[in-house]
């Protein structure tokens, strides 16, 4: 069943229907809150505030964009305005390696440079990382970043090279 359809019967009240939709998209939601916000049980508590939002706007969807960048949206725009309480709620940082249902590195990878780069990323600023995770780690464009961030493209493309920059410099020791 395809996703037009799936939504007209959300919206008529099909639970099923409901359930299908998240199926679909609450693993990559879940992969990119998770990134952002370095804690699994946060993660899983953003994500589904993400699709009670979602559902209670379903109606307002109009089909511009791909539903899952609809939903991607709100679930940044939700991490984006929790960040200052997020800041107080980690006391620590989870490793990536804890997050569920993201792809493992392949075997010939340096387990040093992924622990060295994972480091170098959640050191990065947070309008930074955003960008970094959404774009090389998620594989999202700049359009569909600057919909979900509400920032303009150009500016999405900017932080996206200030950042690499960073991650340029901040390796550049273990590159020799």
């Amino acid at each position: 069943m395809d996703e037009r359809t799936l939504i007209a019967r959300v919206l008529e009240g099909d639970r099923l229907a409901a359930r299908a939709l998240y199926e679909a998209h609450a693993p990559r939601v879940y992969r990119v809150v998770y990134r952002l916000v370095l804690d699994a049980s946060l993660a899983d508590e953003i994500t589904q505030d993400t699709f009670v939002k979602a559902f209670a706007r379903l109606a307002e969807f109009r089909g511009e964009s791909a539903l899952g960048s609809w939903i991607h949206a709100i679930a940044v725009s939700h991490v984006l305005n929790s960040f200052r309480s997020l800041r107080r709620r980690r006391a620590r940082e989870a490793d990536l390696d804890d997050a569920r249902d993201v792809k493992v590195a392949s075997a010939e990878s340096d387990p040093d440079l992924r622990d060295r780069l994972a480091a170098a990323i959640d050191a990065l600023p947070e309008k930074l990382r955003v960008h970094v995770v959404l774009h090389d780690v998620e594989g999202f464009t700049h359009a569909e970043i600057a919909q979900m961030t509400g920032v303009p493209e150009g500016t999405c493309k900017t932080r996206l090279m200030i950042a690499r920059a960073k991650l340029r410099e901040e390796l550049a020791a273990y590159a020799r």
